[in-house]
């Protein structure tokens, strides 16, 4: 038979693994967007990440494919090394594109 102890020591490990759960669940998210930077130009239409610009107000909202003023999130570095059919991508917005 199962104490009311028993239960109550239960209870509180199955609530500190889940605690622990959930914050292992937020690290991993947090920790890649140190390394991750905005990459202007490189985003296909609808495929932003967020802030596109005027026109725009958050992640999915560029009309159109590599539009100059709308980021996607890439790993740190390699921005300006990724070439699209317009160019290469920028850290910083690209005006007439």
């Amino acid at each position: 038979m199962t104490t009311p102890t028993q239960l109550l020591l239960g209870a509180g490990a199955l609530l500190a693994l889940g605690a622990h759960a959930a914050t292992a669940q937020e690290r991993p998210a947090q920790a890649p967007e140190r390394e991750m930077e905005k990459c202007y130009g490189v985003a296909l239409a609808g495929k932003n990440d967020c802030a596109a610009g005027p026109g725009t107000s958050c992640a999915g909202t560029s009309t159109r494919d590599y539009q100059g003023n709308a980021w996607k999130l890439v790993p740190k570095g390699t921005c300006t090394s990724i070439t699209t059919p317009r160019g290469n991508g920028s850290l910083t917005p690209i005006a007439n594109r």
